[in-house]
């Protein structure tokens, strides 16, 4: 089945230098494997009309690069960058659970209520991913636009579309360098149909999930 020629693509970036660690903030570089992976989803599923990208340095110079090499018009949106994770920020799940396994349990079963010390409230965080993601949808940027961001962006963003409760947020499966399509269902220009293109490591698997 061929799927519909407009389209907003979200791709997360690649495996970071920082290794699997609650990264937020931090602004770490790719490692070589991360890139590949991206320039692989890059060149399996485009072309794009736009780029837009989160500012933080394994979003943006990828996203940089293929504007560029492209000529395609690139814009970078604070508003998509991760959440921030308070005291979280460059621990790994195994350092938490050996030394706050309690909060991290909280947080895994209930990220709305249960955030890390000083992080940024979830409510927050969503808000202004969903301005990002309204702005993204009602202006004229051509047919083709290719979102690069984060783990926890994309996640709010497949729950909007599909109208999950915010709850369900860590229930989500994105792995890094994973690209998914979302296209127009219901009339409107109402962008809601969603379609997972693989991560980037093989073959895509082209699997709908419809709200």
């Amino acid at each position: 089945m061929s799927l519909p020629s407009v389209h907003i693509d979200l791709m997360r970036h690649g495996q970071t230098t920082g290794g699997f660690a609650f990264r937020g903030s931090l602004d770490d570089d790719l490692t070589p494997e991360g890139r590949a992976h991206m320039q692989a989803g890059f060149d399996r599923h485009g072309p794009w009309d736009h780029i837009i990208a989160s500012p933080l340095r394994r979003c943006a110079i990828p996203a940089r690069d293929w504007a560029e090499g492209g000529s395609v018009p690139l814009s970078l949106d604070p508003e998509l960058r991760e959440m921030h994770f308070g005291a979280w920020e460059g621990r790994t799940a195994a350092e938490l659970m050996e030394t706050d396994p309690d909060a991290l349990g909280r947080f895994w079963a209930d990220p709305l209520n249960h955030i890390p010390p000083g992080a940024e409230p979830l409510v927050d965080f969503r808000d202004r991913v969903l301005a990002a993601w309204h702005r993204v949808c009602t202006n004229p940027m051509g047919e083709r636009v290719l979102l690069v961001t984060h783990g926890g962006v994309i996640r709010l963003i497949l729950l909007h579309v599909q109208q999950r409760p915010l709850s369900d947020l860590l229930r989500l499966e994105v792995p890094h360098a994973c690209l998914y399509r979302i296209t127009p269902a219901g009339g409107a220009g109402r962008f809601s149909r969603v379609s997972a293109l693989g991560n980037n490591h093989g073959s895509s698997t082209a699997q709908e999930a419809r709200a």
